[in-house]
């Protein structure tokens, strides 16, 4: 086992003590950055920049060599695992991704396989086991997985949607349906997560990003029941230490005390839910994650370091909080704001912790 540089972003998910709140960026590995454009435009597309475990090793070494980071996350993408269930991704300039062999029936759904991890998503496997070596300890490996409810709406819908309509229609005409979707999802996420652990991701996140689409019915349903599942049957320890688990619902703030009793580690909020006010509902429960408007970065580094003191202050003293966006990084921001609230944080951010 190799030694941690910096383990702040792991102390942080399980509250424990450290000298400043860690920091990364959802997305932090993308098109704002020249380094990544050019490596994807090596790789040809975004698929095969995906699939290849040497380019998606560049890639996510690429913001931790340009800043001063505390983790690094894993380059892939949330519906690997669709694709590996054998629907087809595909991505069509200007409409995002999309399915060969969308789940529309019964029939559909009885014959989608969970895959083996090793085997279908080896590739991913072999980029976190390339990222890890390359890494050297310098900060921790960030694997993760879509949600299941997320996953089952671009399996329904084929591809991005604005209204759910064909997976909000299973949901309630056909729960049953929706629900032996679900669960294969579930397992397939569960497995795909676990050998993510086994090949060194140090800690996992899961994102539910259509979550807050749902009612709060529906949600507790068809996405909190699930995203439980997964919180429960997850590798927790590996390497000697805790493998903690982040949960982000995107839109997901009137659920906060539901998901703080999923037995996760962390809540990732996004920047429609007030941070302190999030930290008294949930108390000592979780570590909370965020929560930053990522449009901030389109201001001046002075503006920039002002937003950054709000949320610091709004969490307030003690350990338990990882800075980040509430969301992932805009492709237009400029480098060097991402580099001044990465600094703002860990500056400001000291004397919260003395």
């Amino acid at each position: 086992m190799t030694e941690l540089e910096n383990d702040r972003l792991l102390r942080a998910l399980c509250r424990q003590p450290v000298d400043v709140t860690p920091v990364w960026m959802m997305r932090q590995a993308g098109r704002y950055l020249p380094e990544y454009r050019a490596t994807r435009e090596r790789a040809g597309d975004f698929l095969s920049l995906c699939k290849n475990p040497e380019l998606a090793c560049e890639v996510t070494l690429q913001p931790v060599e340009r800043f001063p980071l505390d983790a690094a996350i894993l380059f892939s993408d949330i519906l690997t695992v669709p694709d590996a269930m054998g629907l087809g991704l595909y991505f069509e300039a200007g409409e995002g991704p999309r399915f060969q062999h969308p789940v529309r029936d019964e029939r559909d759904v009885e014959r989608l396989p969970v895959p083996d991890p090793e085997a279908e998503l080896g590739y991913v496997m072999a980029a976190v086991r390339t990222i890890r070596a390359a890494l050297a300890g310098r900060v921790p490996l960030l694997g993760f997985s879509g949600s299941p409810w997320t996953l089952a709406t671009y399996m329904v819908e084929g591809g991005s949607s604005q209204t759910f309509r064909r997976s909000k229609r299973m949901l309630y005409e056909r729960p049953d349906l929706m629900h032996r979707l679900l669960d294969k999802v579930t397992r397939a996420v569960i497995a795909y997560l676990d050998a993510q652990i086994a090949a060194g991701a140090q800690a996992i996140m899961v994102f539910d990003t259509w979550g807050g689409a749902l009612s709060t019915r529906a949600f507790r349903e068809f996405s909190l029941a699930y995203l439980e599942r997964i919180v429960a049957g997850l590798t927790r320890e590996a390497e000697g230490r805790r493998v903690p688990v982040i949960l982000f619902t995107k839109g997901g703030g009137l659920w906060l005390e539901d998901l703080a009793a999923t037995g996760a580690d962390a809540l990732g909020l996004d920047w429609s839910t007030d941070i302190g006010q999030a930290r008294h509902r949930v108390g000592d429960r979780v570590a909370l994650q965020g929560n930053l408007d990522p449009s901030v970065l389109y201001a001046s580094p002075a503006h920039i370091r002002e937003q950054v003191a709000l949320v610091l202050d709004d969490y307030g003293p003690g350990s338990g909080h990882v800075f980040n966006l509430g969301h992932g990084i805009h492709p237009e921001v400029d480098p060097e704001h991402a580099a001044a609230m990465i600094e703002a944080v860990h500056d400001l951010s000291r004397r919260y912790h003395a």
